[in-house]
């Protein structure tokens, strides 16, 4: 970029008191009154130990909403050197599970926080919606339309999680499951992965003097919907073929519900297949040519993965592009901070620019691929 543009500062908000892995089935409920086939494989492999969920341990209710759970997340931020939330001349919220169809969830934040009128945006999809947001507040600010903004990334999984959504259809759907146990994994897989949080990044024109701050050198994204079927889904239904039937083709909610459209699901052998190949070889190979990268020049590694399963599959594909990290130089907070989707990437950010480790010069590369139809983003940052 030809203008310097700084991520100032970085907060992250997580509700309530940790879950612990024996807890979360009587927090989320167990679906149709039966206890789960596959929680604990599942959690055996993605190495979660603990997360945040915004509901009532004891009555399962809601606790936040998603516009909450950023606002709070905002509200974080350190925003002394200036007149906080007043002087801000853009919001650009990022998430995959707001609160409503209509309004836009920026403009709930927005109404949340009471702070005067800002350009507001917000951006769509899943995981990568977080970064989304925070590239369209980097350009706001590197194209001089903008001098100070707050993006955010932010997830409320957890009202897809629990068991009042997820409930089976009736004694059938449950006799059903008694005989192919293989449906329950297509069900519960995400269940066991997901949790709730959010984070907030403070993108100024100017560098802060009293603080380390991460200049912007580059942030990069891409699509491969082109070539692969959707992977990630929720409010549709997928079809022999590949493609999705939206809820609004049932002919009515009840018939949507019924076809169990709503709760969030993942075509696991898909995402197994395709996921590591396609965020290596597929988007980062061509950014280390553009980029002139070079493995030695990375001082960290931030990569978002849903499962620690991932984390030697990725390790050896940057390998065989001559590309090796060592173990050392990555971070991730996913067994303590849970996959918080789209604000994964704010919530390790701001964990590893707290903790004293980071020193003046440092690079670290982020990766923040999403399975929804196979998108990824890759950024470089230099510490100050």
């Amino acid at each position: 970029m030809n203008k310097k543009v700084y991520i100032s500062e970085i907060s992250s908000f997580l509700p309530n008191a940790p879950v612990g892995n024996e807890e979360m089935e009587v927090v989320l409920g167990m679906v149709g009154n039966l206890p789960s086939r596959t929680r604990k494989v599942i959690l055996r492999n993605n190495g979660i130990k603990q997360r945040y969920y915004a509901l009532n341990p004891q009555t399962g209710a809601m606790t936040h909403s998603n516009a909450q759970l950023t606002a709070e997340a905002i509200r974080a931020l350190s925003l002394s050197d200036g007149k906080a939330l007043a002087d801000l001349d853009l919001l650009c919220c990022g998430t995959s599970s707001p609160d409503q169809l209509m309004p836009s969830h920026g403009s709930m934040v927005h109404g949340e926080l009471g702070c005067p009128a800002l350009e507001v945006t917000t951006t769509s999809g899943i995981c990568l919606s977080g970064l989304a947001s925070l590239k369209y507040v980097v350009m706001a600010i590197a194209s001089g339309m903008a001098g100070k903004g707050v993006a955010t990334g932010s997830e409320l999984a957890s009202s897809f999680m629990s068991s009042a959504i997820c409930a089976a259809s009736g004694r059938e759907r449950a006799a059903e499951l008694e005989k192919r146990p293989q449906l329950s994994f297509e069900a519960d897989f995400l269940r066991w992965m997901l949790s709730d949080g959010a984070g907030a990044c403070l993108v100024t024109a100017e560098r802060p003097v009293d603080r380390l701050a991460l200049q912007v050198d580059w942030l990069e994204m891409s699509s491969h919907a082109h070539r692969f079927e959707p992977c990630m889904y929720a409010g549709c239904v997928k079809k022999e073929d590949g493609s999705l039937q939206g809820w609004r083709n049932f002919g009515s909610l009840a018939a949507a519900v019924a076809a169990e459209a709503f709760p969030v699901k993942q075509d696991a052998k898909l995402l197994n297949r395709e996921i590591v190949p396609f965020l290596a070889q597929g988007v980062f190979a061509p950014l280390i040519k553009k980029y002139d990268l070079r493995p030695e020049a990375i001082s960290w590694f931030l990569p978002h993965y849903s499962s620690d399963y991932f984390r030697l599959r990725v390790a050896d594909a940057f390998k065989a592009m001559d590309f090796a990290l060592d173990m050392d130089r990555w971070f991730t907070n996913l067994s303590t901070k849970g996959n918080t989707g789209s604000a994964s990437i704010y919530i390790m950010l701001e964990e590893l620019l707290h903790s004293g480790r980071l020193q003046k010069g440092e690079t670290i590369l982020c990766m923040v691929p999403e399975s929804g139809r196979f998108s990824c983003g890759y950024m470089h940052l230099t510490v100050v």
